[in-house]
């Protein structure tokens, strides 16, 4: 069977309680920055639950011709910069419960990716742990993970720095990948999904290609770099003049086995650009839909992140495409094959 993977969703339409339970959150840090939260109570129904995907995600995996969603709680919201660790933890429970009760409701549409409890200054044992949960008890296969927990202000580690070994590790451990994903900011000078975004895939794909030692320790570490790499395959020759002076390896060799790029770009150019550029086995279809662009562009008369249509129209050839589309996607996420047998797609 010939199946469309989108490997980038987000729960973006998540009924008014679980936006209620954050801003109480919030309203608990104002008058004490280190608030010990407790984890508290969400009440969401299955109801409200399909209420708010099938006029929604599901109507257009149906009208776009997409077969299952790699789905996440919705990215601008993780705000790892939000209280501490107590913070993160049980507000990153819910929401990736939420997620699992929505693959349970719709497994032939939705599997889930978990997201992190991360917080700046914190380690990251309570998000290796998150994972753990996540996969063993949800069937979860992949995670987000952002490169700055900080909201825009990027005070953590570079992404080869030992700090980020336990996420890594459990990763390896478990085979899943993770999505390079930042979270909203409240840096004054950047936009959350436009310019920190996209400067954050830039900015995380410059880390890994420096980094020395990071996949010798590390060989089977995947990472899926979102928004069709950012800046990067429009700077391609760029990275691979830095590359060439800063004497490292080419870029195909560093990118082969570890990094991969989706097709979140919104307009045929860029896309056509994107497969021009990139070997063909890293990049994995996704369309990010019902999230940052959501109208339609007035030049095609198509919603901007029905981006099958991108693909369907570019030069690949049908063997290819079908990589994008499924083949790629089923071997980066190694767990997905199971859950797609489970669920009678395989």
């Amino acid at each position: 069977m010939s199946l469309i993977i989108d490997c980038h969703g987000h729960y973006t339409t998540a009924p008014e309680a679980l936006g209620e339970y954050r801003e109480q959150q919030k309203k608990d840090l104002e008058t004490d920055p280190l608030f010990e939260h407790v984890r508290g109570v969400i009440n969401i129904s299955d109801e409200q639950l399909r209420e708010s995907l099938e006029g929604a995600q599901l109507k257009l995996q149906s009208e776009r011709g997409t077969d299952i969603t790699i789905f996440s709680p919705r990215a601008s919201w993780m705000g790892h910069h939000i209280g501490n660790q107590s913070t993160s933890k049980y507000w990153t429970e819910h929401c990736n419960e939420l997620i699992y009760r929505i693959t349970e409701l719709y497994p032939r549409n939705f599997i889930g990716a978990a997201q992190l409890p991360q917080s700046p200054g914190a380690d990251l044992h309570a998000s290796a742990a998150e994972l753990e949960r996540c996969v063993k008890e949800y069937g979860f296969v992949g995670c987000n993970l952002s490169p700055d927990p900080s909201g825009g202000y990027w005070t953590a580690p570079r992404l080869d720095d030992p700090y980020w070994y336990p996420i890594y590790e459990k990763m390896i451990e478990l085979e899943v990948p993770a999505m390079i994903h930042v979270s909203g900011t409240c840096h004054r000078c950047f936009d959350t999904t436009g310019s920190h975004y996209l400067g954050a895939d830039t900015t995380a794909f410059q880390q890994l290609m420096m980094a020395k030692t990071l996949f010798k320790d590390f060989p089977n570490l995947k990472f899926i770099i979102p928004h069709g790499g950012g800046a990067v395959p429009y700077h391609w020759g760029r990275f691979r003049g830095l590359s060439d002076m800063m004497k490292l390896q080419p870029l195909d060799e560093f990118i082969d086995n570890n990094i991969y790029f989706d097709t979140c770009v919104y307009h045929q150019e860029g896309i056509d650009l994107l497969v021009n550029v990139v070997p063909t086995g890293h990049i994995l279809f996704a369309s990010e839909m019902v999230g940052a662009v959501r109208g339609i562009d007035p030049k095609t008369g198509y919603y901007f992140d029905d981006t099958k249509r991108y693909i369907d129209a570019c030069a690949l050839s049908d063997e290819d495409k079908q990589l994008v589309f499924s083949g790629n996607v089923r071997s980066v996420f190694t767990r997905l094959d199971a859950r797609l047998e489970t669920v009678g797609l395989l």
